[in-house]
């Protein structure tokens, strides 16, 4: 099991990676890393597979809504 999560990481670094760019100024990196584990494993969840490409359209969604939360509170 754990070499599974290490080869999960190693393929989510990229998308963690842009995410954390297009970010950049609204999320901490901790957050992007964050939404990106929990897109994978809801995606887990819901499908069986966790691809690259939907766990980075899940994650950003996240991360568009945590924005607008945290604009909304100021």
């Amino acid at each position: 099991m754990p070499e599974h999560t290490d080869t999960a990481d190693r393929e989510l670094t990229p998308v963690a990676d842009r995410l954390g760019a297009e970010f950049s100024g609204v999320h901490e990196r901790s957050t992007v890393d964050r939404c990106v584990g929990a897109a994978r494993q809801g995606a887990l969840d819901v499908t069986g597979r966790a691809a690259p490409d939907l766990v980075e359209r899940i994650a950003r969604q996240h991360l568009q809504v945590l924005a607008l939360a945290f604009a909304e509170r100021t």
